[in-house]
């Protein structure tokens, strides 16, 4: 072991370690797959990496537990990739920089792969032991979970036996899923059509940094900026005030993740620079007052730059103000019969500018589906008035609460031992990969645990160690009590 040595479970920490070198972005899970198959074949047990790069790993039940139910424990290996703004890393090559502040393993600068690399390294931990009591265990690491849940979706459903399945993707110990949203993406194209620009005119770079950002699920309502948003009112304030032109627009990467940055190229006319100046200025001025709680570090600044020669023509422009504007972003509604939870949302996550298009990409998010379809409608709509393309993609069901449920019940009882506390159910605004194993398997009882996390989906994510420890025990109880 390097940095986490020493931290218990040792195991667990020493795999979790491993991921950290390891490529793993959405999409880039080569790699990591053929690892897990590797450690696999090591430990002398089956294996099969499907053709998605799945990865399903079996071992038989200790003695005494040989014809128990077999249990799912479940996973997946990819990661969001995020860094901050101004460092140069490489998530292809380079591995993540690990440390330890306090109770938790952090990573400064990028994200930490935590969401979901505890998963696979605690049932990698289980897989190894010789010493934990547990039932006929299929260890179920998937692909592509963050961008679509495809590698779920893809899963031959005969490759799996259990029908009692935990999922170790949730973020807050204390509490166990029954439920979660379903969600789709939307996509909006504007095509583009470009003009020279004016030689009397002066060209910009227009800057939106220093937001929190954070996972489009778990912290929509938080009330957190998003970077594309806070451009849409940027423009529409200065096209209020001055003519200008835009040349070029770019905020976010990942659609469930609330954007932190919005890089935006405009030209206005020399006499109004100063008047441009003080505009930006005064917008700054309101948005740090409105998000002085959220978002404290929003920074927007403004730099001459030279190299915008073409700009898109003012019906194109008009365009993409609008749909910036009106795309509808955060919490849509909240739950009325669970309190606190955000029932539907959209998070207006990525804006790109290609050669022949502006895209727009949404990730809408509901645990009733004819609110998601209602927010897809009103996206749809929209794009329909702008006369631009709309696409629905990626969509994954939501899965619906169980009346009764036999690992439910075990969960409470172990937790009970173990902490002499009550187990908290609850449900979740995000998509877990259980509404895909609902419909994808008949009668499969499930849950989803995990320990607690802070920063998901953000630089500086970050797990805590004391927590991982408690999860592990209430896992190994759980096996043990079944």
């Amino acid at each position: 072991m390097g940095k986490l040595s020493g931290l218990n479970p040792e195991r667990v920490f020493y795999y979790f370690e491993k991921l950290t070198q390891i490529p793993r972005c959405s999409g880039e899970e080569q790699e990591v797959s053929d690892y897990l198959k590797g450690v696999a074949l090591d430990l002398g047990l089956e294996v099969i990496q499907d053709e998605e790069l799945n990865i399903i790993i079996k071992k038989p039940g200790t003695p005494g537990y040989e014809n128990k139910p077999i249990i799912v424990l479940q996973g997946h290996m990819d990661m969001v990739c995020e860094k901050a703004d101004d460092i140069d890393f490489d998530f292809s090559k380079d591995p993540i920089d690990i440390s330890i502040e306090g109770d938790y393993v952090v990573a400064k600068d990028t994200t930490l792969g935590a969401d979901n690399g505890i998963a696979v390294a605690i049932s990698l931990a289980i897989l190894e032991s010789k010493d934990i009591a547990h039932p006929p265990l299929e260890v179920l690491i998937t692909t592509n979970e963050e961008v679509g849940l495809t590698g779920a979706a893809s899963l031959n459903p005969e490759h799996i036996n259990g029908r009692i399945l935990i999922n170790i993707d949730s973020e807050e110990e204390g509490i166990v899923l029954v439920s979660c949203a379903g969600g789709e993406n939307n996509i909006v194209t504007i095509p583009l059509s470009w003009t020279p620009l004016d030689s009397n005119k002066s060209s910009f770079l227009l800057r939106i940094s220093g937001l929190i950002g954070g996972h489009s699920g778990m912290e929509i309502n938080k009330g957190r900026a998003n970077s594309n948003k806070l451009m849409g009112r940027l423009l529409y304030g200065i096209k209020q005030e001055i003519d200008f032109d835009l040349g070029y627009i770019e905020g976010g990467s990942k659609s469930n993740a609330i954007p932190r940055l919005n890089v935006t190229k405009i030209a206005v006319d020399n006499n109004d620079v100063e008047k441009l100046f003080e505009i930006v200025k005064k917008i700054e001025k309101d948005l740090s007052l409105e998000l002085a709680s959220s978002d404290a570090g929003l920074a927007i600044s403004l730099e001459k730059i030279d190299n915008l020669t073409n700009v898109f023509t003012k019906s194109v422009k008009d365009k993409i103000i609008t749909a910036l504007m009106v795309i509808p972003n955060g919490v849509h509604s909240m739950s009325q019969d669970i309190e606190g939870l955000v029932e539907s949302s959209n998070n207006l996550g990525v804006v790109k500018t290609y050669d022949e298009e502006v895209v727009f990409e949404c990730s809408i998010r509901s645990s009733v589906a004819s609110l998601k379809k209602n927010i897809s409608d009103q996206i749809k709509l929209l794009a329909h008035l702008l006369d631009c393309q709309w696409e629905s993609t990626s969509a994954y069901p939501a899965w619906q609460y169980k009346k009764d449920s036999y690992i439910r019940q075990v969960f409470i009882k172990s937790y009970k031992e173990l902490f002499d506390k009550d187990l908290e159910v609850g449900a979740i605004h995000a998509g877990l990969e259980c509404g895909i194993f609902d419909e994808k398997f008949d009668n499969i009882d499930m849950i989803s645990f995990g320990p607690d996390l802070k920063g998901v989906h953000a630089p500086g994510e970050a797990l805590s160690i004391s927590s991982t420890e408690r999860t592990y025990r209430l896992l190994i109880k759980v096996l043990e009590n079944i």
